[in-house]
């Protein structure tokens, strides 16, 4: 760019507003978690900050901050010492899987439809078996449509180097993830399925719970192993426990924001959102993301006061 550096700060300012939520998209895909995806999406501008006036405009501004972010992304996976790829489902083990709040899917206008609803949490769960040069990769060319010369330009890397990367992706995402790529889009909210997440929020015994869980139902909430059938969950959600529940969805599916009161305790703690999956009028799956941080990604405070009465 040739412009003065006043200039280019207000270019800059202006194009990455312009994209910043669906870079933030993005960086959930690769992160896996929104906390992370805020991070590596505020490292992004500030990397692309410091360039703006190497930014020759050969690439657009969009494949240009998609570039950055995803070498953040690698650069923190390197950081971070992330060497090692799970073994066995990550929605029962992984701490670093969180939900994505479909509110802020709403506001991103810029990205084509597959790529903004291509959030299924099944779909970044099995991302979450590919070391990070593979998942960038796979993200950028099946996600997002990118050639593979294009990804070996944002990878620095040869384009035999990337084929070898997409070969390897796709041959182990064909074991986790659904085998069509339709079936990775967010699913869409139905009235059946918010007639069933409130009265999962209202239910508080083991019975009211059982009437809303299919047999074989499953619940998951690393690092807690799985809550597995239909009487163990009713067991499990029917404790008798000081609860205040917010319906939400995330993911294109139902879920419920969980505050917990503990005995004593003056105040109600952010603890858990769920998020659900219905099919047939039951709830088959629950997955728990358990911390504060997965609750403050849909806006709400960390505690809540308990209500009061007024005389």
């Amino acid at each position: 760019m040739s412009d003065s550096p006043g200039e280019q700060a207000v270019w800059l300012q202006r194009a990455f507003d312009e994209h910043r939520r669906e870079l933030h998209v993005h960086c959930y895909r690769l992160a896996g978690n929104v906390t992370d995806a805020d991070d590596l999406v505020q490292e992004t501008f500030l990397r692309a900050w410091r360039a703006r006036g190497r930014f020759e405009g050969r690439a657009s501004a969009r494949t240009w901050f998609y570039r950055i972010a995803t070498n953040v992304f690698l650069d923190s996976r390197k950081a971070a010492g992330h060497r090692t790829v799970p073994s066995g489902d990550p929605l029962e083990w992984s701490t670093e899987l969180g939900p994505y709040p479909d509110a802020l899917l709403a506001d991103d206008l810029q990205a084509g439809l597959a790529a903004r609803e291509t959030v299924e949490l099944a779909l970044i769960a099995a991302l979450m078996y590919l070391p990070a040069r593979q998942r960038a990769a796979f993200v950028l060319r099946d996600v997002y449509g990118w050639t593979p010369q294009e990804i070996a330009g944002a990878l620095d890397t040869a384009v035999a180097a990337v084929n070898s990367l997409l070969q390897r992706a796709r041959h182990t995402l064909r074991r986790h993830a659904p085998a069509d790529p339709l079936d990775w889009r967010r699913p869409q909210l139905t009235g059946e399925d918010e007639e069933i997440l409130r009265r999962y929020a209202n239910a508080r015994d083991p019975e009211t719970f059982r009437a809303l869980l299919a047999e074989d139902v499953r619940i998951t909430m690393p690092p807690e192993p799985p809550v597995v059938g239909i009487d163990a969950a009713a067991r499990f959600l029917g404790r008798p426990l000081d609860w205040r529940t917010f319906p939400a969805s995330a993911n294109g599916r139902p879920a419920l924001i969980n505050y917990l009161r503990r005995p004593g305790s003056p105040h109600y703690e952010a603890l858990v959102v769920d998020v659900l999956r219905i099919e047939d009028g039951k709830i088959v799956e629950s997955n728990a993301f358990v911390g504060a941080r997965h609750v403050a990604a849909f806006g709400m405070p960390a505690t809540l006061v308990p209500w009061t009465s007024k005389s």
